[in-house]
């Protein structure tokens, strides 16, 4: 079966590798669609924590059983999406429901080899079908559900003031899920097209270049008193560094994106805004069946996302230009 590698960070080679070989409980599928991440990027640029090469990349999956045992509830054909976080279910984060940040976790695409290739063995509890759904759709219910799942650990309500920095396809699923749970929500990027993209397509209510006069103009949106929860999702340790300063009093600052290094904040000003600070990390089932509803209730601009399509052949050549600006890259599906 055709598989793209991750040799090294800028090298993609294409392979052929024999088809994987089901174990009694896991169910083979035959790859369909894989999005590509963030992860994905950082990967091939060689900045992503908690990895080791040769990698198979890819971890935003949909696709069709293959093979399944007798009594798993699934079919050969069923279309299905793939929860990539392999969590052990007995640690301390796993007994608290807390699969997303297992102790012993395993990605799919990170930990270990994902889906850029045609078949993978994946165990049943980590197999959901795409009732309703395209596989299109599918293999974006991954990145929607981190960000509804760090609107959730933000605790976001009806009438908050939210700013997301970072209009990127996870900053956006933020954006998407805050604005379902009523809040008026702000995007502040350096990008144009990624703010007019926020406008337009995800509609929230105001857009701010990063910029001489952007700390100004977020005073004024919310008459001097910043946002009640602030969202990072830039990978920019200087970004996350100043998001402290967009706190209100009393406010909560979610980092959904994660760096390799330390971060740095004023303590004085973080205790008299008594500000509580989060980690979102991925996310879990409960997410994924929020993000799912939300499509099939039409809720998400699903097809406006989708900006770029290759084919898995097309990888290696092709990768590299996902990562230029002038692209205008949200999310690329590959097709397998």
């Amino acid at each position: 079966m055709l598989t793209v590698i991750c040799e090294s960070p800028g090298s993609l080679v294409a392979h052929d590798r024999p088809r994987p070989v089901r174990n009694p409980g896991d169910v083979l599928l035959r790859v369909k669609r894989v999005g590509v991440c963030g992860t994905d990027l950082h990967i091939f640029t060689g900045h992503q924590p908690y990895l080791e090469y040769p990698r198979v990349m890819g971890h935003e999956i949909s696709g069709v059983v293959e093979e399944a045992d007798s009594d798993s509830g699934l079919l050969r054909g069923d279309p299905v999406y793939v929860m990539p976080y392999l969590s052990c279910g007995d640690c301390i984060a796993c007994r608290q429901g807390k699969t997303n940040c297992c102790v012993r976790i395993q990605v799919l695409g990170v930990h270990r080899d994902g889906a850029f290739t045609e078949f993978v063995s994946v165990p049943r509890r980590f197999i959901g079908k795409a009732d309703g759904i395209t596989l299109d759709q599918a293999a974006m219910l991954e990145f929607l559900a981190i960000g509804a799942h760090a609107v959730r650990r933000g605790e976001v309500a009806a009438g908050q003031r939210v700013l997301v920095v970072g209009a990127g396809p996870i900053g956006l699923g933020v954006m998407i899920f805050a604005k379902l749970r009523g809040a008026v929500v702000t995007a502040l990027d350096g990008r144009r097209d990624r703010l007019d993209f926020a406008l337009n397509q995800v509609g929230v209510g105001a857009a701010v270049n990063v910029g001489e006069g952007d700390e100004a103009e977020l005073s004024r949106l919310t008459e001097g008193e910043f946002f009640d929860v602030v969202f990072d999702a830039t990978g920019n340790p200087k970004a996350m560094e100043r998001g402290f300063r967009f706190l209100a009093h009393g406010g909560r600052y979610v980092l959904v994106s994660i760096v390799q290094g330390d971060i740095r904040f004023s303590d004085p000003e973080f205790h008299k805004r008594e500000a509580t600070l989060l980690s979102s990390r991925n996310a879990t089932i409960e997410d994924f069946e929020v993000v799912m509803k939300a499509i099939r209730e039409g809720l998400v601009p699903d097809a406006a996302l989708a900006t770029h399509r290759l084919t898995l052949a097309e990888v290696p050549a092709g990768f590299q230009r996902l990562l230029d600006p002038a692209e205008g890259v949200i999310k690329a599906i590959v097709e397998c």
